[in-house]
Parts: structure tokens; C-alpha cells; sequence
């Protein structure tokens, strides 16, 4: 079984290698996180903002000693996608009209390394803020969250949208959380890992329902 990420401040770390077998399921349809997962995933993500924000190394299960260069890719809000703002139906997200904003406040990670696949839990922290419009009873937030290969040509390793619902007051002010639990990618080589980046951000098209599959004539 694979152990939690080891907390070591520097780049330069040892880590266990791995002959357990994985399954990895990369699915691409959207992940409702419900109210009722709500006392297991505060453990959770306590345990995950419990971490160094510093560089770690992935957890390497079962098997000898090796050492391992690889580190847990950092975690970063995209830009342009820091905050989520909702108007009243037609209207701007803006002044009078806007109903509520999320916005994203703190990020963490941590990463296993098994059998050449690396899998992470990615959690995400933020508050979402009632407008002058009055917020709804209930708020679906839409968060994706990839992995990426920097470079000339940025290269997308993972991607998946998610959403959690947040009960809400019409002039409210309350926190949201979410960790991605199922994020899997192959384990780079240790000259392009330093390329890899955890993007996290809002995603409103997360929200939109998955086109239905044509029948078979």
C-alpha cells in the first residue's frame, strides 16, 4: 500500500522504490464532491494543509531503497481563473448584480510514486462571498485541475473538472474545500520533472452537463 508523502524541506531527497501494482483510472467526467463526504474529506485535507508548502519528494512504496530525484510538482492558481463571479440572470457579474464570488486562498499537495505512475491529492481552499444581489441557498463551485509540462509548447499530462456544493446565506460569507483525490500521470524523467506544474483554478464549464452519447443506428 502506498504511504503518504514524505515531508522533506529541501530538492534533495530519498525515497523507496516501488514493485507494488497500481490500477490508475484517468476518468474525464466531472466529480461531484457531495455534503456527505464532508467529515471524511475535512481528515483529509487536514492532513494535507497539515504539509510543507516546501518541495517533497513522492513516496516511493514497497521494494529496496533507491534514491529519487523526482519532486512533488508545486501547486498554482491559473491566471485568470483565481475567482468566480455570478450575476443575476442576464445581468454582469458586477455591482448590484452580482449574486456571489468565490475566490481561491490556499493550495497544498502531496504525490505517491508507484510503479512508474506518480498519483497526487491536490486540495484546494477558498470562501465564497455573497453579493449585493443576495446569494442562493446553494452554491455549486466548479474547479479543474491539470497537469502540465512547461516548456515552448506546454504539454497537458492531466486534466479534470470537479465541483463541491456549498450551503449559502443570502448576505453570507463562507468557506469551500476540495481535494482531487484521483489525479495519476506517468512518472516524468528526473531532467523534464522539474517542468511539471499543478494548475488549479475555476472552471465554469464544469457545471454544464456531459453531452449525451449517440445512439448506435
Amino acid at each position: 500500500m502506498a504511504q503518504e508523502i514524505e515531508r522533506v524541506p529541501s530538492r534533495h531527497r530519498i525515497a523507496r522504490a516501488a514493485r507494488a501494482t497500481v490500477a490508475v483510472a484517468i476518468c474525464g467526467s466531472v466529480l461531484a464532491a457531495t455534503p456527505a463526504w464532508s467529515q471524511s474529506i475535512t481528515d483529509r485535507f487536514k492532513s494535507l494543509f497539515g504539509s510543507s508548502e516546501k518541495d517533497q519528494a513522492p513516496t516511493v512504496s514497497n521494494g529496496p531503497p533507491v534514491e529519487s530525484q523526482l519532486t512533488c510538482p508545486s501547486v498554482t492558481v491559473r491566471s485568470g481563473a483565481s475567482t468566480y463571479a455570478v450575476g443575476l440572470p442576464g445581468k454582469e457579474a458586477s455591482g448590484s448584480d452580482l449574486r456571489y464570488q468565490a475566490v481561491i486562498s490556499r493550495t497544498a499537495r502531496e504525490c505517491n510514486l508507484n510503479t512508474g505512475v506518480i498519483t497526487a491529492k491536490i486540495g484546494v481552499q477558498g470562501r465564497i462571498i455573497a453579493g449585493p444581489a443576495g446569494a442562493p441557498t446553494s452554491v455549486d463551485v466548479p474547479l479543474r485541475v491539470a497537469v502540465v509540462q512547461e516548456g515552448v509548447s506546454p504539454k497537458t499530462v492531466f486534466t479534470k473538472a470537479y465541483r463541491t456544493s456549498v450551503s449559502m446565506q443570502p448576505d453570507g460569507s463562507v468557506p469551500f474545500s476540495l481535494v482531487a483525490e484521483d489525479v495519476a500521470y506517468p512518472a516524468p524523467s528526473v531532467s523534464d520533472n522539474d517542468a511539471y506544474v499543478f494548475y488549479v483554478g475555476f472552471d465554469p464549464q464544469a457545471l454544464k452537463p456531459e453531452p449525451k452519447a449517440r445512439k448506435r443506428k
